[in-house]
């Protein structure tokens, strides 16, 4: 099945996007219009089925655009899983020419460590000290799941 893989941000279906993002691990119940800020303040990379013209896939590069990029919002429609797509996106962003002089990327997963190690990522030496700070979930969650805002 042919699929587009494009960095344009015209190319981006907020609504899809958000639909799928609002059932991730990662972002449950994340409001709309947060999605839409996220993708406008990145770099995007979107697999787009060429049959219909439905987002199936993407990745995306929060960045100072200089020298470090937070790869995350990385997903891929079940029914396309298995044909190299998340590879295809991964690699999209990091050819992007703005990118070309980061010195550090990162992510953050619970479930696919074999894919990002194949692009060079590795788990953070102990010698390290990561630390987090998470926002009140009030601030970018629907306030009732299944709401929608924006």
């Amino acid at each position: 099945m042919p699929i587009t893989i494009s960095l344009d941000p015209a190319r981006l279906d907020l609504d899809a996007i958000h639909a799928i993002l609002a059932g991730t691990y990662w972002s449950p119940d994340i409001r709309r219009d947060v999605v839409a800020e996220a993708l406008r303040n990145s770099i995007t990379a979107v697999a787009i089925d060429d049959a219909t013209g439905a987002t199936i896939g993407l990745a995306r590069a929060v960045t100072d655009r200089a020298t470090f990029a937070w790869l995350c919002d990385v997903f891929v429609l079940e029914p396309w899983r298995g044909q190299g797509i998340s590879r295809r996106l991964i690699e999209e962003l990091e050819r992007h020419p703005d990118l070309q002089t980061v010195r550090r990327w990162c992510l953050a997963t619970r479930d696919a460590e074999e894919l990002y190690a194949k692009f060079g990522y590795s788990r953070i030496p102990p010698a390290r000290i990561w630390m987090e700070k998470q926002g009140p979930k009030e601030r970018w969650q629907e306030t009732q799941p299944g709401s929608v805002h924006g």
